[in-house]
């Protein structure tokens, strides 16, 4: 309320103070989104150039089919302690797959000079999208559909969910069947995913590219949680024994990552965890199906019962705990399941409660004098 209006006066500036708010308004949210365009420009430019003198080194070895990985690996051994864990092993293969799959002209290297500023910016005007999305094309080995997503994601301003979600939705394949092309496309458009500029400023490569972490990571979170949740199980004296913590596999060439896998004595099973810290969501019991299908055909050795699986979630308002059966018809084996594990209240306690003894050992490592 303005000084006019407590008087109970007309506010004769009110109309212009909102036209003069809502310029404002817009002024910062384009330089928001110009400062996000050309902080991701950049860090593709610098992606790809890394891919390039991957590539170059290789090509220089006499044994390249032999040490490419071990190089992968042994770069990512030296940079993730300095740059943070978007310099995997898997990424730097990105950006060498990158590299190979988007060449640009050779009178290119003639511009770049000795400068690493000069080949930033010049190698920056041959990229249009996001590091996010290369990643997702990189691994679409048909060279028409690749380039079919790539000008749709260009000229309709998709931003990387909404690709993901057209690639899922198989909208090359759709079209190339369809009669009317132009009705399938409109229709793609026509829900469009966008994100606000500070989501993509929060996205976790450009986090790693500035080096600009917050007090801790939701990743750090995610770890000292499940480690918390990991003794506490193991400590209930109830048949839980250790298996694998973080556990990667490969399916039809996609990366998974298992947060915790234990083994239950009396259940003769194994239990795949998985912690989110956000609200449970429909998409996390298709994932964790995914895992408990994955664990019941390759996990070795051989478990006498189909696997168990726990989805623990924890946001900002709380806590909560999902069991899954793993597609279980048998009432009488589900309740012998349920007699078994802890109580999901008992879940939900500890899991707050190593939140919040994570969070304070954070607060105390930024108490002045420490």
């Amino acid at each position: 309320m303005s000084e006019f209006e407590k008087q109970g006066l007309p506010d004769p500036g009110a109309d212009n103070y909102k036209k003069l708010l809502e310029s404002i308004s817009n002024l910062i949210e384009a330089g928001r989104k110009t400062a996000a365009r050309q902080i991701n420009t950049i860090l593709v430019a610098t992606y790809w150039l890394m891919g390039r003198r991957i590539v170059t080194y290789e090509q220089k070895g006499e044994k390249r089919a032999e040490y490419g990985d071990s190089l992968m690996e042994r770069l990512s051994r030296d940079l993730m302690p300095r740059y943070g864990k978007g310099y995997s092993d898997r990424n730097l293969k990105l950006m060498r797959q990158f590299y190979i799959d988007y060449p640009i002209r050779q009178t290119l290297s003639a511009e770049f000079g000795t400068s690493s500023h000069n080949a930033l910016e010049t190698i920056a005007k041959g990229f249009s999208l996001y590091w996010s999305h290369y990643c997702l094309l990189v691994r679409i080995d048909d060279l028409k559909k690749r380039d079919f997503y790539e000008k749709l994601s260009i000229q309709n301003n998709w931003s990387v969910r909404q690709l993901d979600r057209e690639i899922n939705a198989l909208l090359y394949e759709r079209t190339g069947l369809s009669k009317r092309k132009d009705l399938v496309l409109a229709q793609a458009n026509k829900t469009p995913i966008t994100l606000k500029p500070e989501d993509e400023i929060k996205d976790s490569y450009i986090l790693d590219f500035l080096d600009l972490k917050d007090e801790y990571s939701e990743t750090d979170l995610e770890d000292a949680m499940i480690r918390h949740m990991e003794r506490f199980l193991l400590e209930l004296g109830c048949g839980f024994s250790f298996i694998a913590r973080q556990k990667r596999f490969n399916l039809d060439g996609d990366d998974y990552r298992i947060d915790l896998i234990l083994f239950h004595m009396l259940l003769k099973c194994y239990v795949i965890i998985e912690l989110k810290a956000t609200r449970f969501a429909h998409a996390h019991a298709g994932q964790m199906n995914l895992y408990l299908n994955w664990a019941k055909d390759f996990l070795l050795p051989k478990a006498e019962n189909v696997p168990l699986g726990i989805i623990l979630c924890s946001d900002k308002s709380g806590a909560c705990v999902k069991y899954a059966t793993g597609g279980m018809s048998n009432s009488i084996f589900v309740a012998k399941y349920q007699l078994q594990l802890p109580k999901p209240e008992d879940l939900q306690r500890e899991l707050e409660r190593g939140r919040d003894l994570f969070l304070q050992r954070q607060i105390g490592h930024q108490s002045p004098g420490r």
